[in-house]
């Protein structure tokens, strides 16, 4: 079941211009979070609207947009004007929605850029980080250096990472949030990949994988203050 969408645009940057939003709201809402879409998708992208419909579901609204390179149809900004448009999204979310509790993140590298504007500095209102397939490192290349920066966020971190995901390799990923400590929960999603296919028939449950993830951020969200 898809929910209805307000659209609506905010300011990225002045020099980029105004990139669009889609905000899913449920009566029941307890949490807004907002979300940035993977490097060569958009907010409109299938995945990010199942994972706005499975967490309005469990009555967590979501607040979509684009970078401002999705928005244009050109080259990928740099991480300046990204973090910079994380910035905003948060701003217009706290402005669409006032009085909900903030969270933010995104799928693959809409949740790094994220991360990254959280490591300069906090985001304002932000309780925590969601990270729909962190994007640990390139297919084939496992290194862990795009953590780095995630010793400098001040906040709760929650990692929904596939144990087929190939730009996340478990046994690296383990240790990093263990290295994390207590502001870091990972959600290992059983026989999905980076876009969250799964192995149906290796599976251990059942459960829709965006089902089961959006159950798991409600579950999350609820205990942060």
């Amino acid at each position: 079941m898809s929910h209805e969408a307000h659209e609506f645009k905010f300011l990225a940057m002045p020099e980029k211009g105004e990139v669009s939003a889609l905000l899913v709201r449920p009566d029941d809402a307890s949490h807004l979070l907002v979300l940035g879409h993977g490097a060569s998708t958009n907010m409109r992208h299938a995945t990010m609207q199942s994972i706005a419909d499975r967490l309005a579901e469990v009555g967590v609204a979501s607040l979509r947009y684009n970078f401002p390179y999705s928005e244009h149809g050109k080259g990928r900004d740099s991480q300046a004007v990204c973090t910079a448009t994380v910035r905003a999204a948060v701003a217009a979310a706290r402005e669409a929605a006032p009085g909900l509790p903030l969270l933010a993140g995104g799928h693959s590298f809409g949740g790094r850029m994220t991360s990254t504007a959280a490591s300069e500095s906090p985001l304002a209102g932000v309780r925590g980080l969601v990270f729909f397939s962190f994007p640990l490192h390139q297919p084939g290349k496992p290194e862990t250096k795009r953590a780095d920066h995630l010793a400098s966020v001040a906040v709760p971190m929650l990692f929904l990472s596939g144990t087929r995901d190939e730009l996340a390799d478990l046994d690296l990923l383990k240790p990093v949030c263990k290295k994390l400590g207590k502001l870091a929960t990972l959600h290992a999603v059983d026989t999905a990949d980076h876009g969250y296919k799964v192995l149906k028939r290796s599976r251990a449950n059942d459960e829709d994988v965006f089902v089961e993830m959006a159950r798991v951020v409600r579950e999350w969200a609820s205990k942060l203050n």
